[in-house]
């Protein structure tokens, strides 16, 4: 199998999952303070919303890299 099928392969599945999942979130470390015995940190949670044109984009450009024959 070459690199371009596997691209391919790859893009279709992280495609269907951005459509499936619409976003993901993660935790940020924002501020830290050490006064003395006291630890003091606050963290954040970000949202990132996958948008519907980047996932049927991204199955699109996955199928047509696995129909279209590679170079010879």
């Amino acid at each position: 199998m070459n690199p371009t099928k596997i691209i391919g392969i790859i893009l279709i599945v992280l495609g269907v999952a951005g459509l499936a999942m619409g976003g993901f979130s993660y935790t940020k470390d924002t501020h830290e303070a050490k006064i003395g015995p006291i630890q003091l940190s606050v963290k954040e949670t970000e949202t990132v919303n996958v948008p519907l044109w980047a996932g049927i984009g991204a199955i699109a450009l996955g199928v047509f890299l696995l129909v279209v024959p590679g170079r010879k």
